[in-house]
């Protein structure tokens, strides 16, 4: 009786873990291939982001240039069109919770002198950032942006593009890509990278994505 049960609880769990992956890859799926399956947009999240051999204030870019970033991006919504990037009609966002995580950073850890800063993050790094993430209870797919490394002599930025099922905390999908920076100023720099990104995503890798995800 014992074995009969814990073979039934073994089935269970083993076609509960099937639904769910199931589930995830339809919702990635649905993603790519419906502009009314929504994307939420989160941010750019900056607590792992190493911005090497800077010369500004570490604070100052924490408290002031960080959140200047990401409210850029969505007041403009025409110059780093989301929306149009991944195909959607509308694209909703709340950035409480990144700005929330964005002022807790550590100022010191901040500024690197090491060019390898510059790719350092793995996917492993991304996924615990994701289950560590307070998403207020939101469900469905959230689309964040984490800031890799950030260097001035490539001019550039690493950004790791992520989707997320934010109700079970789970990294969808997730990739890095590189922002060309431009722009006058250390906010309109910056955020340069994040343009370029999503630039990229709109003229070459929404089609990678859709190729591999979507069907």
């Amino acid at each position: 009786m014992k074995r009969m049960n814990k073979l039934n609880l073994l089935i269970a769990f083993l076609f509960f873990f099937s639904t769910t992956q199931q589930l995830a890859a339809q919702s990635l799926k649905d993603v790519f291939n419906s502009s009314e399956t929504g994307v939420f947009y989160l941010g750019v999240d900056f607590t792992l982001a190493r911005l090497i051999d800077a010369t500004e204030t570490a604070s100052d870019i924490r408290d002031r240039s960080f959140p200047a970033i990401n409210d850029l991006i969505v007041n403009e919504p025409k110059k780093y069109d989301l929306a149009g990037a991944f195909h959607k009609s509308n694209i909703d966002h709340d950035l409480a919770p990144v700005a929330k995580r964005n002022a807790k950073i550590n100022a010191e850890a901040i500024k690197s002198t090491s060019s390898t800063d510059y790719d350092r993050l793995k996917e492993e790094d991304i996924s615990k950032l994701v289950k560590g993430f307070d998403f207020g209870g939101k469900k469905g797919v959230g689309l964040l942006f984490v800031v890799d490394g950030m260097s001035k002599a490539k001019k550039g930025a690493g950004i790791w593009v992520t989707l997320i099922d934010m109700g079970a905390k789970k990294v969808l999908m997730t990739e890095r890509l590189e922002g060309k920076a431009m722009g006058f100023g250390f906010r309109n720099y910056w955020a340069g990278s994040i343009k370029d990104v999503i630039e990229d995503i709109d003229k070459k890798k929404y089609k990678e994505w859709k190729a591999k995800y979507g069907s």
